[in-house]
């Protein structure tokens, strides 16, 4: 307090000058419609601008609970989209089962951790065990697949991404339907390889490879990649196929988990026909 004092008392004069100013302001703004007027407007502006920013920072901090608010209700449409689709193939296929009405369900998770750069690249989330994440779902994002669920702990789960020299996709051409698998070379993290397409087929620049369905992982018909460029050669009976990935790995924020219901059957059934096979 008496240092409060002791500063007070040194500046004085200057603190006095400022308090007849900030007066004489007061009176010319107040006496005067013209100057009235001008300050007005000037400190309306000023407070707008200052307003306007101070909202646009709160709404930035804000974007991560908007982002995971947005991925949740994106995760239940897109629930909604794959029961609905359920629905309509029960209605129109007399032999259906009902259980494929409630085949897939969908979790929206966030991305923690991603890399593309590798030759074996791995994608962290920060949803777990405790979130009905198990290993083995498949991971994609509302441009494409994004890869799959290899291990999981209570709260996070590794994800295997497509950009994997590990990892087939079995596929197939949207316009035909043949199929084919889709195999990531090591480079661009924008590009994969469709393999195994017979030279018979007529594909074109600008087909469409989506999933086949024929596996227990991706629902049928996701989007993979573009083809852009193909060729054939004398010896071989596949085409060599570069694609573009539909979506963008590099820039991945959340991702959808997707799982199969029917899995545990599906393998079970699938297991059984090798075994008679052998």
């Amino acid at each position: 307090m008496r240092r409060l004092f002791q500063f007070l008392y040194q500046y004085r004069a200057f603190l006095f000058f400022f308090f007849l100013e900030l007066l004489c302001l007061l009176l010319v703004v107040n006496n005067n419609p013209y100057q009235g007027a001008k300050f007005f407007n000037s400190s309306n502006r000023y407070a707008a601008l200052f307003l306007t920013g101070s909202k646009g920072i709160s709404e930035y901090f804000g974007l991560k609970s908007v982002n995971q608010k947005l991925a949740d209700e994106n995760a239940e449409l897109k629930r909604h989209v794959s029961r609905l689709n359920s629905k309509l193939f029960r209605l129109n296929k007399a032999n259906s089962q009902s259980e494929l009405f409630n085949q897939f369900d969908f979790t929206s998770a966030r991305v923690i951790k991603n890399s593309v750069r590798q030759s074996q690249n791995y994608i962290t989330i920060n949803k777990g065990s405790k979130d009905g994440i198990e290993p083995g779902m498949a991971v994609v994002d509302n441009e494409g697949i994004v890869g799959k669920v290899k291990t999981v702990s209570n709260h996070f789960a590794l994800v295997t991404s497509i950009l994997h020299t590990e990892v087939l996709v079995s596929a197939k051409v949207k316009r035909t339907g043949d199929l084919c698998t889709v195999e990531w070379p090591g480079r661009s993290p924008y590009q994969v390889m469709v393999t195994y397409l017979p030279k018979h087929v007529n594909i074109q620049e600008g087909d469409s490879i989506v999933t086949s369905g024929y596996n227990a992982v991706y629902p049928e018909g996701m989007p993979i990649a573009v083809v852009k460029e193909y060729g054939l050669k004398d010896e071989s009976p596949f085409y060599e196929i570069k694609a573009e990935l539909t979506g963008d790995l590099n820039r991945l924020s959340y991702v959808y988990l997707v799982k199969n219901n029917l899995k545990v059957e599906l393998d079970s059934v699938q297991t059984e026909e090798r075994e008679v096979q052998q």
